[in-house]
């Protein structure tokens, strides 16, 4: 035997390497690489539009408590850790007359749910719904922006609870993985055509949310080490090159976590790495060739042999 053949043999009888080959075998499947740098495209142009509105939203409705205001920005920011100390007295609301903040608003919503039509894309892709099963743009953006509604409040919900508590950091802790969860069980369940049960999508809502806690660690310690000592020019193309990288490392961490309520529900693990197929193999593809004859514009050929 070949050192890969016993490689693959060893990991087909150990179910949970297996389960992790599966996963980012699948993942290269999908090309979801490809999707993830998309979605960290869009989140880069969407982050400063969606913070507009966010602050304009929260400066009419906090008007009469500025400190409350206040910390919840402050809150938002700092789960932004490349970028978001900078953003601390840059961020100001829109101002102007209603019909102007209205449309403001509304603009801004509709830059910034970029993001959201990315993410459901790249959920229909790694689900394998068909395009003509696929929700409408009108749907997509009702749905991204339901997804938004249900970040701004665990972000206001997480700020409140932690200035009644007595300890900070614990506290912190927990509501940071809170919010992480909640947010990621919205997209993962609001952004695929085909709604799965929630109890299905607990799997990867705790990998993307203790990960999502792992990058913005990293994030803080790249801003300590690379961005803090920099000089202004220096320091503009390093925020700008971290952030990028910041959301790419993420999208990609999304993406796992959904490829992971994937293969764990349609048990599509073990996988070769040889090339003679297991059954996961053959259901994978089969469920790949059917998706691409449903969908008559994805030009994709897909063969394998039934032994």
């Amino acid at each position: 035997m070949s050192p890969l053949a016993r490689v693959d043999a060893w990991q087909r009888r150990h179910g949970r390497v297996a389960f992790v080959v599966a996963v980012v075998k699948k993942f290269g499947d999908d090309r979801a690489s490809s999707l993830a740098a998309l979605i960290a495209y869009y989140a880069f142009l969407s982050l400063f539009p969606l913070l507009l509105a966010f602050v304009s939203i929260l400066g009419f409705v906090l008007e009469d408590d500025p400190g409350l205001q206040a910390d919840i920005v402050d809150s938002a920011l700092a789960r932004i850790p490349v970028i978001g100390a900078q953003l601390g007295d840059d961020v100001q609301p829109l101002t102007g007359s209603g019909v102007a903040l209205a449309i403001g608003l509304a603009g801004a919503l509709w830059a910034g749910l970029g993001v959201t039509l990315a993410l459901g894309r790249a959920f229909d892709e790694i689900w394998d719904v068909p395009r003509l099963e696929q929700r409408g743009p009108v749907a997509r953006r009702a749905r991204g922006a339901l997804v938004l509604v249900i970040l701004a409040c665990v972000l206001v919900a997480a700020t409140v609870a932690g200035g009644v508590a007595i300890a900070e950091r614990i506290v912190a802790a927990v509501a940071a993985l809170l919010v992480n969860a909640t947010v990621f069980l919205a997209a993962f369940w609001l952004l695929t055509a085909r709604s799965r049960r929630l109890l299905d999508l607990l799997p990867g809502v705790l990998f993307a949310a203790v990960g999502w806690l792992v990058l913005q660690a990293a994030g803080g310690w790249y801003v300590t080490r690379a961005i803090d000592g920099a000089g202004d020019t220096y320091g503009v193309f390093a925020l700008v090159i971290g952030l990028l990288s910041w959301f790419w490392l993420g999208s990609h961490m999304v993406l796992l976590a959904a490829e992971v309520n994937v293969v764990r529900l349609r048990r599509l693990w073990p996988r070769s790495l040889t090339g003679e197929l297991e059954p996961a193999d053959r259901l994978a593809m089969r469920r790949f060739a059917v998706a691409a004859r449903q969908d008559p514009r994805q030009l994709v050929t897909v063969s394998f042999t039934d032994e």
